[in-house]
């Protein structure tokens, strides 16, 4: 450090220097997210030509080797020579910064590239970066290295750490092939540059493969196809590659019925409509330089939406296909419009949902609501290069008068059909209002009590003693007879025991009330202390843990699975604060004798794979164990000591913390059984029919 500073101190970084010196302004962070978004801007180019009509098919492949590869049909990144920079239209795409056929000058309706700086800045941020072309009946083909364009000399499979020439005098474009005639495309591989990225960043399947079905829904008729050819970690999972297709035909009404979970209280409504406004933008003219000039913008509106019985709100905005988490002027023009429409609505209906002088809030009119907002508008203006806040202020108003015109005419709708939907909506929302109201009244009047204080707590409760809210911990058994060994193994400081009955009312598909009329989960909910659905106060809640513990068999995993559902639907807070875990029991006790005087060793195991590798280390040194081993089948064939030590005791029990993609893969796992087990015969028969061919005979027990 000095106190000097002077223009020699100030640094110009050119071209691809910024985003290798900066990557995070441009794709937010170099973990696996930055990775992800890395592999989006080449995706998003693929479907911007399949928006524009130009291919059907996009396939992604994970390659074994770290790289990602993206092929379309669409027309082909340009090959000829871009007359101001005396380059290909290759090498201006992949190492130019704000370069591309974006910028309103007629290759592209609506796009979701609008910067010119996606595909430049996954190259600048790639090891090595091939592009193969295919137009005019031919192939061509260039390699980059950290965004320098060259030649790798390969001797096999394609390598970033193959010897690199770049080139000096001037960029060659080669022609590696030919195709058919009227054949054309794009395919990019790219090895990402891990002196840019963590070590543990990582291509996530399971976001590549929500984003491709997200897609899939957007553009109806459009294909993705993801293929994983990189290893697997499990055991369990087949040999071979990963290959899962994504077609829909349905659009943004089919993605609200795949996103809603719960009952119906209205079919899915689809809003469109459109909108002109005017704007200033600066045009480049045909002698290169820049003329602010008045546009007519046209901004197309598509909304697809339902209520459903349940409280969550889930909503999904798009802007020319790229989804803005974050909202923006789209969002805020739906919300604003949908609360202001059913507000009159209401207030129309007043004597008849006697409201009093209540008034709606958002949050009521959201509650149950599952949609998704498009809208495509020709070069939006977004909040950084990330993308995800739209920022073009028109949009806002064009968007409010499509739900407004919409909405008027669907609640004037002379129909049988329409007339009672919006009739059971009104009552939905009323009665969220007054929930609201009544929950807001009574927690003004209450004040939070102690266990001694209360008298409303369930008797079957073994509260602890304790009232240090983050040493406190509940532990919710299976069982009177795991209750009993858990009374003596815990620690009654701080440890309390809830037992239910079995498994537990699945909530997935039973309604508010039939879940509040339930004798277990009203005695969870009741013992937790902190209400449930909207109105949970996470600082309400009396423990600072909740810890499920049930049998280690496939019994003990549905009763999980069902006690998840309910905190994921019901008291989520608690779940996202991390507060929820799962006990691990043991599943063998492990007696090793010793020779002579010597006590002998206990050795707890909790899988049978553990179990094996136990015995076989044994076995190699010469050890002894008692036959037959113990095998756990439930908490109650444990006496309090083995409890106490393998399961309930600080120093050397193990617990799981639950996340929300634990508990959304319980929400996944109770549908699938329904699908299996439930009452609806015609998609159970679907099902069987379109999975046969994956029907392994050799795992059939016959």
């Amino acid at each position: 450090m000095t106190n000097e500073y002077s223009a020699h101190h100030l640094q110009v970084l050119e071209g691809l220097e910024a985003v290798r010196k900066r990557p995070g302004m441009y794709i937010g962070s170099n973990g696996s997210p930055g990775l992800m978004h890395c592999l989006w801007e080449i995706i998003d180019n693929s479907v911007d030509e399949a928006v524009a009509g130009n291919g059907s098919k996009i396939d992604i492949v994970l390659h074994a080797d770290g790289s990602v590869e993206v092929a379309d049909r669409g027309r082909g990144v340009p090959v000829d020579v871009e007359p101001r920079t005396g380059l290909t239209g290759v090498e201006v795409v992949y190492t130019k910064l704000h370069a591309g056929g974006k910028f309103g000058g007629g290759s592209y309706a609506a796009s979701g590239g609008l910067h010119g700086v996606g595909a430049s800045v996954v190259n600048a941020l790639s090891e090595r970066l091939d592009v193969e072309v295919d137009r005019g009946g031919k192939t061509y083909a260039m390699s980059f290295h950290r965004g320098e364009p060259g030649v790798f000399a390969d001797t096999g499979e394609p390598r970033p750490d193959s010897p690199f020439t770049p080139f000096e005098n001037k960029s060659e474009l080669r022609v590696v092939g030919k195709v058919a005639k009227g054949v054309t495309g794009t395919r990019v591989r790219y090895w990402a540059d891990r002196q840019i990225f963590t070590k543990d960043a990582a291509f996530q399947l399971g976001d590549l493969e929500n984003r491709a079905r997200q897609t899939a829904f957007l553009v109806p008729g459009l294909e993705l196809v993801v293929r994983d050819e990189r290893p697997s970690s499990s055991p369990d999972d087949e040999a071979g590659p990963r290959v899962t297709s994504y077609l829909y035909e349905g659009g943004i009404s089919e993605f609200v019925d795949y996103l809603a979970s719960d009952a119906p209280v209205t079919d899915t409504w689809r809003i469109q409509g459109s909108g002109s406004f005017t704007e200033t933008v600066p045009v480049l003219q045909a002698d290169g330089h820049m003329k602010a000039t008045e546009v007519e913008r046209e901004c197309q509106v598509d909304i697809a939406l339902r209520w459903g019985t349940g409280y969550e709100t889930v909503t999904r905005s798009f802007v020319n296909i790229i989804a803005t988490p974050k909202g923006g002027t789209h969002q805020q023009g739906f919300e604003q419009e949908l609360l202001k429409s059913l507000r009159g609505q209401v207030e129309q209906n007043a004597r008849r949902l006697k409201v009093g002088n209540d008034k709606l809030e958002k949050d009521d009119v959201l509650a149950g609501l599952t949609a998704v907002l498009t809208v495509t508008v020709p070069e939006p203006q977004f909040e950084g290069q990330t993308k995800e806040v739209l920022g073009t202020p028109a949009v806002r108003s064009i968007v409010a008068k499509v739900v407004r015109t919409e909405l008027a005419a669907r609640f004037g709708s002379t129909k049988r059909d329409d007339k009672s939907q919006t009739s059971q909506l009104l009552d939905k929302i009323v009665s969220e209002m007054k929930a609201r109201v009544s929950a807001r009244a009574h927690k003004e009047t209450q004040r939070r009590k102690t266990a001694l204080e209360s008298s409303s707590l369930p008797a079957k409760l073994v509260d602890c003693r304790s009232n240090d809210f983050e040493q406190s911990e509940l532990f919710i058994v299976e069982g009177d007879s795991a209750l009993g060994t858990a009374r003596h193994a815990r620690n009654s400081e701080f440890q309390a025991l809830l037992p239910i009955r079995g498994k537990i009312l699945n909530v997935q598909k039973a309604s508010i009330s039939d879940m509040l009329g339930n004798a277990e989960c009203a005695a969870i909910i009741t013992t937790i202390g902190a209400g449930s659905g909207r109105t949970f106060d996470l600082s309400q809640a009396r423990y600072g843990k909740v810890i499920l513990m049930s049998d280690a068999d496939v019994d003990g995993a549905h009763i999980r699975t069902l006690l998840l559902t309910l905190f994921f639907r019901y008291m989520r807070p608690l779940v996202e604060a991390g507060r929820v875990f799962s006990a691990v029991p043991p599943l063998h006790r492990v007696i090793v004798m010793n020779p002579g005087s010597k006590p002998n060793e206990t050795i707890y195991t909790y899988s049978e794979a553990e179990l094996h590798a136990l015995l076989a280390k044994l076995q190699k040194a010469g050890k002894r164990w008692q036959d037959p081993i113990q095998r756990y089948k439930g908490l109650g064939e444990m006496d309090a000591d083995q409890l106490a030590t393998t399961t309930m005791d600080k120093q050397g029990r193990l617990l799981r913390r639950v996340t929300i993609e634990d508990a959304e893969a319980a929400d996944a796992a109770i549908r699938t059984f329904e699908l299996l087990m439930g009452s609806e015969v015609a998609p159970r028969r679907e099902f069987i029919m379109s999975s046969s061919d994956r029907l392994s005979r050799e795992s059939i027990d016959a």
